[in-house]
């Protein structure tokens, strides 16, 4: 089975360009070749601000578009998070959507694209950072920044990088994989050592 790589774009917002940057990106995972590449976004699910009563630890999940948002964070075997920066921080829609769950996360690694103004979004970046390492993902330092975005968005609507960005892309789709690769064993020996003890 190859593994499985989602592309989360994190902004819900009206008017928002992750979709755009985002369907290049799944374009580029793809012609990569390591993955199994799924294009999941946020505005997607609908999800409410923490509205589950149980902690996600246990995973009593009542509502249907948790159960879904869940079951879709399980079936990967690595992320890379396509985020703006509001305010030198990640939107809300996101950090709300990796709050929701805690186990599906675990022992995965994730990249982040990002985006913004002059800083191309890496303060938000680095905020995520260490959100997903509270939920026990592996977030790569390797961040590809897209600095004064607009720039490289055609007339067409399409994404258009450059080659700095083309690079750290592929660079960071390598090492998500050395990762991915090695955590699915951890994940594997968990589950049998869960099993045994049931």
């Amino acid at each position: 089975m190859p593994l499985k790589l989602n592309i989360i774009i994190g902004s819900t917002r009206p008017g928002r360009v992750g979709p755009v940057i985002a369907r290049w990106l799944e374009e580029f995972a793809t012609s990569h070749g390591a993955f199994d590449v799924e294009l999941v976004d946020l505005a997607d699910f609908s999800l409410p601000l923490l509205d589950e009563a149980a902690h996600p630890l246990q995973q009593e999940y009542e509502h249907a578009h948790t159960r879904r948002w869940a079951k879709s964070v399980a079936s990967a075997d690595a992320f890379v998070f396509v985020t703006p920066e509001y305010d030198s921080f990640p939107p809300a829609s996101l950090v709300n959507a990796v709050q929701a769950l805690v186990l599906e996360w675990s022992y995965k690694p994730a990249g982040i694209l990002s985006y913004g103004g002059v800083s191309g979004g890496l303060r938000s970046a680095q905020e995520l950072r260490q959100l997903l390492g509270n939920v026990n993902v592996h977030a790569l330092p390797q961040v590809v920044p897209v600095p004064f975005f607009p720039q490289f968005i055609g007339d067409e609507g399409g994404f258009h990088p450059n080659e700095q960005m083309l690079d750290g892309a592929r660079g960071m789709l390598d090492e998500l994989y050395k990762w991915a690769t090695a955590l699915t064993t951890i994940r594997q020996d968990g589950e049998s050592e869960r099993e045994e003890a049931a």
